[in-house]
């Protein structure tokens, strides 16, 4: 399968008026065509893992395409400059999420890449950084807690970003990795109770939302 019939598949299953409603969920339609997510997965599962495909389906810039690029690239063949450029390029939550979800949070640089993006002014590169961070402490189930300790501070640091696609990813963020062990879960409420002390109602809704679910843990 190459993109020409990956592209045509697309369109044979694009549904105008699920188009027309994805700007009820803010994500940006305008390169989409149409297509629901469990099908993309589904399709994804009927070509495998194929790196090459996964990169070109990237450069069409077909939102759909983008998606399923992040679903069936290998995360063993993915490069810094790969993460960097495609991270660049986010421009909806969703493929952000996406990419993060399902292919940059499993290569060797994850963390690495979560610290350096989360210092971006760039909106959808800085919530690719929090995600990351969330992501990676769902999928990784070994990773020691000294690795998610480090992001700790970062959240801190940027829970003053009134950017809902960045408070959002914050949030997430420290809610995943305090759901992680009874030791995680304290600092990551002591960290919540220190953002609500900032001067910032993003700050402030970042700690109380947090707060809310971390409570009912443990």
């Amino acid at each position: 399968m190459d993109t020409d019939d990956v592209i045509d598949l697309l369109k044979q299953k694009s549904d105008p008026a699920y188009r027309k409603g994805m700007a009820h969920f803010g994500i940006d339609s305008s390169k989409a065509l149409g297509v629901k997510v469990p099908e993309l997965r589904q399709l994804a599962k009927t070509i495998k893992k194929d790196q090459q495909l996964s990169i070109d389906l990237w450069d069409t810039g077909i939102h759909e395409c983008r998606i399923l690029a992040s679903m069936i690239g290998d995360a063993k063949q993915v490069t810094r400059e790969q993460m960097d450029k495609w991270t660049g390029e986010f421009y909806s939550w969703d493929i952000c999420d996406q990419a993060c979800g399902n292919l940059f949070d499993r290569t060797p640089f994850a963390v690495e890449k979560a610290l350096e993006y989360s210092a971006s002014e760039n909106e959808f590169v800085k919530r690719a950084g929090f995600v990351l961070m969330a992501e990676f402490a769902v999928h990784d189930k070994k990773a020691d807690d000294v690795v998610f300790v480090q992001f700790f501070p970062v959240m801190e640091r940027e829970a003053w970003d009134k950017r809902n696609f960045v408070k959002k990813a914050v949030n997430w963020a420290l809610r995943q990795i305090g759901k992680r062990n009874k030791t995680l879960h304290q600092m990551a409420i002591a960290t919540a109770l220190r953002i609500a002390l900032q001067d910032s109602k993003a700050a402030k809704w970042i700690a109380a939302d947090a707060l809310r679910e971390l409570e009912k843990r443990f």
